[in-house]
């Protein structure tokens, strides 16, 4: 975990994605290893049999780039019982953990199980997780190695992008009359917006929307704008998954465009799903903590509910994720090790 965190892998930093990425694969080098590449975003399928199965029974989801830090941060560091520095919760302290549980019994099981390790689930997955799924890759249930604090997530928020453009009317900033300010049309539309999909106070599972950029073209104090573009990151829930866009659309003016730049489902799984349940008893057994729940965020998990895959997210104790003091709890990396080796075991 300590060797993860002093790879620099942002998004950003190509060859030191390439070399996590190899480091990560020089530790299961006794396996089938499958390459993959698209856009020259590489990750790799690792598995126990020849020749890829047309179903994994367990697949093990784990992305090795990291929301970038400060540099010193890239250092890691051990105070106490914890591990500092850039990831070590999300999720470079799991993926040791995850990758060290699969080296150690995958080849002692009787089924199919898979270790996937992409590099850009931080910038959307698209050419990693998504690229393999688009290749064939299915598996019975998914763990994504996600930092949850012990706690299973069976269900998290959809991740749908707009670009709302506008269009007014130019005129002299004098005479306001004469023109129609797209700006301020733009002003009504977001007022609209946060009227049917108010944001809460407090953490809740509900939609919610974040305003995340306005422009206009217009660069001139006395002049009014004739063109505005909103861009919008809005989190929705499962039950409006098939409504939120239409609902946006309802409130436009007509010379307004709207543009779907990414549309990712929530995830889902059902809480009595059977391999869901037989982790929820390992780690109660384990850790006293048998809470299944939904997550505010997003992970990989999601492309696979496209394909009918079910899947969770799980991992281990820590804290601070993207800022200056993130850790992860190493008592709760061994515990999270055995877990896992006790849940493949226990599948027959």
């Amino acid at each position: 975990a300590k060797k993860f965190i002093n790879i620099q892998s942002d998004p950003n930093k190509p060859e030191a994605l390439n070399n996590i990425l190899t480091f990560a694969l020089s530790q299961v080098n006794e396996y089938t290893i499958e390459h993959f590449e698209k856009k020259e975003v590489k990750s790799a399928l690792v598995y126990n049999s020849k020749s890829r199965p047309e179903k994994f029974k367990i697949l093990f989801n784990i992305h090795l780039d990291v929301i970038p830090g400060k540099k010193e941060q890239y250092s890691s560091r051990i105070e106490g019982n914890k591990l500092y520095g850039v990831g070590a919760m999300d999720m470079k302290g799991n993926a040791a953990a995850a990758i060290l549980a699969f080296k150690h019994i995958a080849k002692d099981l009787s089924y199919p199980v898979a270790l996937q390790l992409v590099t850009d689930e931080e910038i959307g997955g698209f050419e990693g997780t998504m690229h393999q799924i688009k290749k064939g890759v299915r598996a019975d249930f998914i763990i994504a190695t996600e930092p949850t604090n012990f706690e299973i997530v069976n269900q998290a928020k959809g991740v749908l992008w707009l670009q709302i453009q506008i269009k007014g009317k130019t005129a002299h900033g004098a005479y306001p009359w004469q023109g129609d300010n797209a700006l301020v049309k733009a002003n009504n539309i977001l007022n609209s917006i946060r009227k049917m999909i108010p944001n809460p106070d407090v953490q809740e599972w509900v939609t919610t929307v974040n305003i995340s950029n306005i422009k206009t073209k217009n660069n001139a104090y006395n002049k009014i704008p004739d063109d505005a573009l909103i861009e919008l990151d809005i989190r929705f829930i499962p039950e409006d998954a098939n409504t939120i866009v239409e609902k946006i659309k309802n409130i436009l003016p007509k010379d307004c465009t709207l543009t779907e730049i990414a549309n990712e489902p929530a995830m889902y799984t059902e809480k009595q799903n059977d391999y869901l349940q037989l982790l929820k008893k390992i780690t109660k057994k384990e850790t006293g903590i048998e809470t299944v729940r939904p997550a505010q965020g997003s992970s990989d998990a999601r492309h696979f509910t496209r394909v009918g895959c079910p899947g969770i997210e799980f991992g281990p104790i820590g804290k601070g994720i993207g800022s200056d003091n993130e850790w992860v709890d190493i008592l709760s990396l061994e515990k999270y090790y055995t877990i896992l080796k006790k849940f493949l075991h226990s599948i027959k």
